[in-house]
């Protein structure tokens, strides 16, 4: 009976697994609809038009104009990077000894890839004398630290926090800041679009008559619903990512060290910060590294983190 259960169970988890990995595209095309509805809302139908009427409505509608077309330019560069970023896979015959100078590992030899395999197999089956130690069965292969095996991927992710349907990938190590300047100039768009159209909003409930067509009525009403939706379901989103970044764990990691009374990769905050933005404070908030935070920060390459010598 509980074996049927649990049969019964990892079924269901492959479909919803399954159906994740069919959305693909699919997603694409309805986060550019949902930017596309609100273009035609914001330039075409109410701010493009007030730039003709002249005065101050002119300025602000400029104003308003640069600021959204600059914040959109910068929420699709984001959301493309993390699209198109491979989160990181843990190289063939990867070994524990990385290289930090280098920047990658030095493959195994048989022998030594057979001798670790076996050490790792023992560890998952309860050995904790090396606890960075771990191993992928779904995979067949050695884990580095803070690497997670994806289902919906079916492979493992350097630093996983989670697979995102919305940019249908995987957030981990090496896309992890590029899905931060996703989630804030997301909040920082939305937001504008909706104070922008706060007065038509409000409009649509007073004696004053709208000047427009029903459909672009219809479409501004709309934007305004969906932006306002987003921007306070965003904003939560982003301070939960705040303050994991701040400790310098993810979403997997927060759920598993709940019973860890001490985390060995919070390096303080300033340090936490780096290991995810870089040092480079040109970078910080554009969906790139410097090469010398590539070449400095191992963490960023998702392979060798640095532990707190406090930890024990």
């Amino acid at each position: 009976m509980y074996r049927s259960a649990g049969v019964a169970m990892a079924w269901n988890v492959f479909r919803f697994c399954t159906a994740l990995r069919g959305l693909g595209s699919i997603m694409i095309l309805l986060v550019l609809a949902i930017v596309g509805v609100t273009y035609y809302a914001v330039v075409l139908c109410n701010y493009g038009p007030a730039l003709l009427t002249g005065g101050g409505t002119t300025l602000a509608a400029l104003a308003v104009l640069l600021l959204f077309h600059f914040l959109l330019a910068m929420l699709l560069w984001s959301y493309f990077s993390v699209v198109l970023t491979d989160p990181g896979s843990v190289p063939p015959n990867w070994n524990l000894d990385f290289d930090a100078e280098r920047g990658e590992t030095a493959p195994l030899t048989s022998s030594e890839f057979s001798s670790q395999m076996n050490s790792q197999q023992s560890v998952a089956l309860g050995n904790t004398a090396n606890p960075r130690a771990r191993y992928c069965r779904k995979c067949n292969q050695l884990k580095p630290p803070r690497c997670h095996h994806c289902s919906v991927c079916g492979r493992c992710v350097l630093k996983m926090d989670h697979h995102c349907v919305w940019v249908v990938n995987c957030v981990g190590a090496l896309n992890y800041k590029y899905f931060l300047l996703f989630l804030f100039y997301t909040f920082l768009e939305t937001t504008l679009v909706t104070l922008s159209l706060l007065p038509h909003f409000i409009a649509f409930f007073s004696d004053i008559e709208i000047p427009g067509s029903p459909a672009a009525l219809a479409t501004t009403f709309l934007t305004f619903v969906l932006n306002l939706a987003f921007s306070l379901s965003v904003f939560g989103f982003m301070i939960m990512h705040i303050s994991l970044v701040s400790a310098n764990t993810t979403t997997i990691e927060a759920y598993e060290k709940k019973t860890t009374p001490h985390w060995i990769y919070d390096l303080g905050r300033k340090r936490n910060f780096a290991q995810v933005f870089g040092n480079d404070r040109k970078y910080w908030f554009i969906p790139a590294y410097s090469e010398e935070d590539l070449r400095r920060i191992p963490a960023l390459q998702g392979l060798d983190y640095p532990v707190s010598e406090t930890r024990f």
